[in-house]
């Protein structure tokens, strides 16, 4: 590791602890040549999620717009901004885990509206109304009913 102050190539790590919730490790070092100490972050490389649209176009993942979609459906709902975050970071991690690299925004959309059937049912809907487009009234109560059937 370059040392900032002198440009040196050696250090010596003098302090490792977990940092982020375990997320990464924050390093002390010490420059074995000025032996200034300087602090850097070791964190897992991870490889960008490729989303694959409707119309074809491929966009890097981004999880703010998941969380802006998931924070619409839930306007004026009783779910918390956290509950939204944890679901948002769940979705992340899941498809963080799988081998491929490229996602449909249909699976993701699925991953979605899963999620938001045990949080709120009036979310889900408000979710799946846009997520599927729902063309008239008879798809939606379609949807409606296949949700109160799950119920029962």
């Amino acid at each position: 590791m370059r040392c900032p102050y002198c440009t040196h190539l050696e250090s010596k790590v003098v302090d490792s602890r977990p940092s982020d919730e375990g997320a990464s490790i924050r390093r002390r070092r010490e420059c074995l040549e000025c032996h200034k100490r300087f602090t850097t972050y070791e964190t897992v490389e991870s490889l960008p999620l490729v989303v694959i649209k409707k119309d074809g176009s491929r966009q890097t993942f981004d999880k703010s717009k998941l969380l802006n979609g998931m924070l619409r459906a839930c306007e004026k709902r009783p779910v918390t901004f956290a509950a939204l975050d944890r679901i948002a970071n769940e979705i992340e991690q899941s498809l963080q885990n799988e081998m491929d690299r490229e996602i449909s925004t249909s699976k993701i959309g699925e991953l979605v509206m899963d999620k938001l059937r045990g949080v709120d049912e009036v979310a889900y809907v408000r979710f799946a109304s846009v997520y599927r487009q729902f063309k008239d009234i008879n798809t939606f109560m379609s949807e409606l009913t296949k949700l109160l059937e799950e119920k029962h």
